[in-house]
């Protein structure tokens, strides 16, 4: 679970461009925009909004945590994490890659070049190997 804090800390960090602890509605809308999830500016401030509790119009990564929901999960979650996370993991190498992820996102119908796949990886690898961990993956769902 250490790791996993870990990597959510790392992950908010990145995106927080100014480097004030805290993400705007921007900040927030690019690192939706990240993982594919497409929000506008005005839903992204509605979603700082409701989740902003201390009223500054900006998430702490405390606020973000909240936002992005309770990761202690059960074993049952855990389980199916690790079932969607080993369908996208080569067996001879036990970690995603950018070939991985590519071969993935074919057959899920999704077609993207290996440098999009290795930027896509580069956003939650939160050690800088290249690749994506079991608990670096769970960041990213």
């Amino acid at each position: 679970m250490a790791s996993y804090l870990a990597n959510f800390e790392q992950i908010f960090t990145r995106f927080d461009a100014n480097g004030d602890g805290k993400l705007s509605p921007s900040e927030l809308q690019c690192l939706l925009r990240s993982i594919s999830q497409e929000l506008s500016l005005e839903e992204a401030e509605a979603v700082v909004e409701s989740s902003d509790s201390d009223g500054d119009g900006l998430l702490d990564i405390n606020e973000f945590a909240k936002f992005v929901g309770d990761k202690s999960e059960t074993e049952e979650e855990e389980r199916e994490l690790r079932e969607a996370y080993e369908m996208f993991v080569m067996k001879e190498e036990g970690h995603i890659t950018a070939k991985s992820l590519k071969r993935m996102l074919s057959r899920l119908g999704t077609s993207k070049a290996i440098e999009e796949c290795m930027s896509m990886i580069c956003r939650f690898d939160g050690n800088g190997d290249g690749v994506l961990s079991f608990d670096e993956f769970k960041v990213m769902i």
